[in-house]
């Protein structure tokens, strides 16, 4: 049997099945069989760890595999030469010579309990087996080797359960297995510590930076390994948020990914408080304080790249709520084409920022990408001859080029009140977080007529109501006729993954009857996702901008002054040339950028 297993996983059998899935050609695996060798001897350098150094030169030799070698030279496909061929491709297509099917993990629907609960890690470690789930009332396990049956069987024995096999990538089950198993480790010794009494949050260490589980050392504090944890997973994950809520028998660990919120974690109630205490030790906020809401930051380096995370606490009804905001510096700091402008909305964007003076809004709710824009707009503007000069609450990222000011309420650093001051410091750009009142309007009024370009956001749903929202703060017209230059509404939608992008037929009337007119009749050719190992599933990957880039022309100011209402101002601004939230959505997803679900999610409210 083992025999049959070595023949299997043998260099000319792999070459053979990628050769009948024309992955690779003849000539490639000759090339491969020919550089195995030495390949092996160079990654037995590469990857030998500590923990292999009392193994002999051979068995250290033989955890590396030819699929390695494989991935070590980045094969060109033969029926994709403009791709490469990846650890998940070789997997897949082993698992369909071998008729077991193929599993892509994805760690967001794993259950913590079910995971390190019915094997020990070292078992999983040896033999490279996960349980992933119960199914039909098989225990489904991941495995790049589905022919162990030996340890299977074991797993069956333990389980009480029928196993099912699936084949998934090995390096996704052995980074899992470290992060599953040293998280369960640290929960459950968190969870033993604190049944008994006299622990004391408060003394734990300061966290300075993260480390993987193989760097941690037995003398660190098991919360603060899980926390480290949730921050590494967040970071692996691209979530934006990260939700610690109490409920009444557990606490609920949550990420927003790609602007949807998902359950990661349901962690045992005892340890909620542990956890808050921990994240507030890390922003130095109050940990004897548990009525009021207190907001923080907390700045962190990982992988050489520094993120921070702004922290909000707030009480509810079972404990104290967090939430982590994690401001990627590679998210709020790009350029400003890759954003999602078509080209004649940038070139208007670029007019508008480009002016010696005058506001420019950004608007859109919570979550729309308001602060991407504007950050991504300093930087453009940034030189050695501009001085730009930020009033933010708090500050999102800290960045050498701008002198960023923090709103503080307690001593009266208010926007209003930093405002009237900060024109004495000589800018030339001054970025305002938000105006949220008629005092900090007024002075960003003041400003823009003092000679100064002024980026601000406002909440508000689209563009031509931006203007009624600065009169009903009681800016007089006259004022937002003299300053205002310019307003940009947005949304954020996700992006079809490319890598399984599909077309497919829609007739226009059926998508009319959804609020979504085109000019095209009959049948339109659309894209959505399948679903692959590349998006867990979702049929998105990333996403993308949709904009109203209005000028405030003169005839809209004639309008305004003449005190016209919203769909008129509207209707006029479309004759100029705007291109409204929705149209422009509706171009994306003609494109095949986007899903027409994805388009009536976010502009439901303009129908």
């Amino acid at each position: 049997m083992q025999d049959q297993r070595d023949k299997r996983f043998s260099s000319q059998t792999i070459c053979k099945i990628l050769m009948v899935a024309n992955l690779i050609s003849k000539e490639q695996a000759q090339d491969l069989l020919k550089k195995e060798s030495r390949v092996k001897i160079m990654l037995l350098k590469l990857k030998t760890k500590k923990s292999d150094k009392d193994l002999s030169r051979d068995q250290q030799m033989a955890r590396i595999s030819f699929i390695d070698v494989i991935l070590y030279l980045k094969i060109q496909r033969k029926d994709h030469p403009s791709k490469k061929i990846d650890e998940d491709l070789i997997y897949k297509t082993l698992a369909h010579a071998w008729k077991v099917p193929y599993k892509k993990i994805d760690p967001l629907k794993l259950e913590l309990n079910l995971v390190t609960g019915t094997i020990s890690k070292s078992f999983a470690a040896k033999h490279l087996l996960l349980p992933l789930m119960i199914e039909e009332g098989k225990l489904i396990v991941a495995t790049p080797d589905p022919f162990n049956y030996e340890a299977i069987k074991d797993i069956e024995m333990v389980s009480k359960l029928k196993v099912k096999a699936v084949v998934s990538a090995k390096s996704d089950i052995e980074k899992l297995i470290n992060e599953f198993f040293g998280f369960r480790y640290s929960i459950s010794a968190a969870e033993d510590l604190f049944s008994t009494k006299g622990l004391d949050i408060g003394n734990l260490e300061q966290f300075v930076s993260l480390k993987s589980f193989d760097d941690l050392p037995s003398t660190d504090q098991h919360i603060v390994n899980a926390v480290n944890h949730l921050f590494s997973y967040s970071f692996d994950q691209k979530a934006s948020d990260i939700h610690i809520e109490p409920k009444r028998d557990v606490c609920l660990i949550r990420m927003r990914i790609d602007g949807v919120l998902n359950t990661v974690y349901k962690l045992p109630k005892k340890l909620h408080n542990a956890v808050v205490s921990r994240i507030k030790t890390l922003s130095r906020l109050d940990m004897a304080e548990k009525r009021r809401p207190q907001d923080g930051r907390i700045k962190m380096e990982k992988e050489n790249t520094e993120v921070e995370i702004r922290v909000s606490t707030i009480p509810v009804a079972f404990g104290e709520k967090v939430v982590l905001r994690i401001m990627d510096p590679d998210i709020l700091f790009q350029d400003l084409e890759v954003l999602g402008f078509f080209k004649e909305d940038f070139e208007r964007y670029k007019k508008l920022i480009a002016m010696p003076f005058g506001i420019v809004l950004v608007t859109g709710p919570t979550g729309s990408g308001k602060s991407t824009t504007l950050y991504s707009s300093l930087r453009m503007l940034s030189s050695p001859e501009v001085n730009i000069t930020t009033i933010e609450d708090p500050i999102e990222m800290i960045h050498e080029e701008f002198n960023q000011i923090a709103v503080q309420s307690a001593i009266d650093v208010t926007f209003g009140s930093v405002l009237r001051n900060i024109l004495r410091q000589d800018p030339d750009v001054i970025m305002v977080g938000e105006i949220r009142d008629l005092e900090t309007a007024q002075a960003a009024v003041q400003a823009a007529l003092t000679g100064h370009l002024v980026l601000s956001t406002l909440h508000t749903n689209d563009a031509v109501s931006t203007i009624f929202r600065l009169l009903d703060l009681g800016i007089p017209p006259y004022l937002i006729h003299s300053s205002l230059i310019g307003i940009v509404a947005q949304r954020l939608v996700r992006k079809i993954c490319p890598n399984c992008a599909q077309q497919f037929e829609m007739d226009a009337k059926e998508l009319a009857d959804l609020g979504l007119k085109i000019k095209e009749s009959g049948t339109i050719r659309l894209a959505h996702g399948k679903g692959c190992v590349k998006c867990r599933n979702t049929g998105y990957k990333g996403r993308t901008g949709i904009y109203e880039i209005m000028p405030y022309s003169e005839s809209l100011k004639s309008l305004t002054t003449e005190g016209a209402g919203l769909e008129m101002l509207r209707k006029k601004a479309v004759e100029e040339g705007l291109v409204l939230l929705r149209q422009n959505g509706i171009r994306k997803m003609l494109k095949g950028q986007t899903t027409y679900q994805e388009i009536l999610r976010v502009t439901w409210d303009q129908i």
